[in-house]
């Protein structure tokens, strides 16, 4: 494995419109341009905003019963899932713990699935290993940009009108200025938007036509992540991970109804029993008083100074105007309204659980 950061194909227009670079999970990415992370925050929040998420893992499987062989590997129903229909989904473990979380779309004579760039090396594998008789491809050839924000409509559908009949978890493949994109419109900031998958040739020539849009501009990951925090989206590695179960992690509502009857997945022993009798631990929104975000590990105590959690995501809210974050709680606790206390570098920083997401959800359904 070299060290060296892997370049997407965006990598010379992030140069070109002066992205800082970082290394995030072996990709060289842009946290944030010179316009900085507030003002793309909110630029997507109130136009729209173009991200390169070519880092993740775009996978194409083929073969006889697919749905049925991802039925085995994940607790969602894919056997039933129309053709153009995207769904959210999770790999779990004989544990019931979360692998990872993805994008399963019906595309017709095959399944496209994207994965997290961090952990395509243990999900290709996984999927080659458990999908009998189903060809597991990864494709390397293929960009892939997000348009997000209540203008992405106009951006990506001024270009692509077909973009523009999708709703929210559709997708479809469309010409945009003659060139063949899977397009679905779905994303990770809570707002309307698009996530398309360009062959690698002609990224940059199409997300610089998505860019002459007067209201689109590039975003970083620096305002990925307020984004998604703000919009109550986990991130894999911090809100859930090999040992966090979905109903801790409240993400009970992708487990269709039939799945939670039937069982048959990786950990439905522990993730059915969970369902019937309540986790030990809740994910949670947490806003604190007062200006100090609070970080991943900062300790959650009860009001009486009981320790009951820690934070895994914090940081400023740009559209929220101050602090937001996300928890695990014990059970007992959690319910909007509790005060407690966020023991932040040694004191104790008073703080209110809260409804997630801290901003409404913009999906066009």
């Amino acid at each position: 494995m070299s060290d060296t950061p892997k370049r997407t194909p965006l990598y010379d227009l992030h140069v070109e419109l002066g992205g800082k670079m970082v290394d995030f999970a072996g990709w060289e990415m842009p946290v944030q341009y010179p316009a900085g992370i507030m003002t793309e925050h909110r630029h997507c929040r109130e136009k729209a905003a173009l991200f390169d998420v070519s880092h993740m893992g775009q996978v194409i499987l083929r073969g006889e019963d697919i749905g049925a062989k991802l039925e085995k590997l994940c607790p969602q129903v894919f056997t039933t899932l129309p053709v153009g229909k995207a769904r959210y989904a999770f790999f779990t473990n004989e544990a019931g713990g979360i692998m990872d979380d993805l994008i399963v779309s019906n595309a017709g004579d095959y399944f496209f699935v994207v994965v997290n760039a961090a952990l395509r090396h243990q999900d290709i594998p996984h999927m080659a290993a458990h999908l009998d008789g189903v060809e597991v491809t990864e494709i390397f050839d293929r960009a892939l940009v997000a348009v997000q924000g209540p203008s992405a409509e106009d951006v990506v559908g001024s270009l692509c009108p077909a973009a523009r009949d999708l709703k929210f978890m559709e997708t479809t493949l469309g010409e945009i200025d003659g060139v063949e994109c899977r397009i679905s419109r779905l994303g990770y900031t809570g707002e309307d938007g698009y996530e398309i998958s360009i062959p690698e040739t002609e990224a940059i020539r199409l997300s610089k036509l998505f860019l002459a849009h007067p209201d689109c501009e590039p975003a970083g990951l620096g305002a990925r992540d307020s984004l998604r925090l703000e919009a109550g989206l986990c991130l894999y590695g911090n809100d859930i991970d090999q040992s966090t179960s979905p109903v801790e992690a409240s993400l009970l509502w992708a487990i269709q109804k039939r799945r939670r009857e039937e069982g048959g997945f990786p950990g439905a022993d522990r993730i059915l029993k969970e369902i019937a009798e309540g986790a030990p631990r809740k994910l949670v929104g947490i806003q604190p008083e007062g200006r100090a975000p609070a970080r991943q590990h900062v300790e959650i105590q009860s009001f009486e100074g009981n320790t009951i959690g820690e934070i895994t995501s914090g940081g400023f809210g740009p559209t929220v105007g101050g602090p937001v974050a996300m928890g695990y709680v014990s059970a007992g606790h959690g319910t909007p309204g509790e005060k407690v206390n966020l023991i932040i570098r040694g004191k104790a920083q008073p703080a209110e659980i809260v409804a997630l997401p801290f901003v409404p959800q913009n999906y066009k359904r």
